[in-house]
């Protein structure tokens, strides 16, 4: 390995951070999927003009395992040790951009089912509960949105290390 740069164990914190942001968004819009869409298919059974309405926090679940794919990108082509010297400067930036990012996503997903399952279910006795339903999965996606912040911010800060 002497067209090695950089240190040999690096690469394998940025992996592992690219691979986390993926694992644990997945994981977040699994859960929310899951958890909301019980709730639309049992609020479905007694109002089903309503599902096609109520099928929004599973769409705002699903869109946190996009999150996850992003920064796992982002990392992954970052990663190039015989290109560019990768140092563990860069391996732990890569890991807490993916731990951040991952992380987020899946603490979001787990607020959308929980809020997605008890909402839409409470729509469908009373209508107007809706935006009151929109706004707190708004905020709880708004979760995700910051650790994909961070986790850009962190992400970008690998490479530099040493001048």
């Amino acid at each position: 390995m002497a067209d090695f740069n950089g240190d040999e164990t690096a690469p394998f914190f940025g992996f592992l951070g690219a691979s986390s942001a993926l694992v644990f968004a997945c994981m977040g819009a699994a859960y929310g999927t899951a958890k909301s869409g019980v709730g639309v298919a049992s609020m479905g059974v007694m109002r089903p003009e309503l599902v096609m309405k109520s099928i929004v926090p599973v769409v705002m679940a699903g869109v946190l395992g996009i999150y996850g794919l992003i920064i796992a990108v982002i990392i992954s082509t970052g990663i190039n040790p015989k290109a560019k010297a990768y140092y563990l400067f860069d391996g732990y930036a890569h890991l807490s951009s993916g731990l951040a990012c991952g992380l987020a996503g899946l603490s979001a997903g787990m607020a959308i089912g929980i809020v997605g399952d008890a909402g839409v279910r409470a729509n469908a006795q009373q209508p107007k509960l809706f935006v009151g339903m929109i706004l707190i999965l708004i905020f709880a996606e708004a979760l995700a949105l910051y650790g994909l912040i961070v986790g850009i911010i962190l992400s970008s800060r690998a490479g530099q290390s040493r001048g």
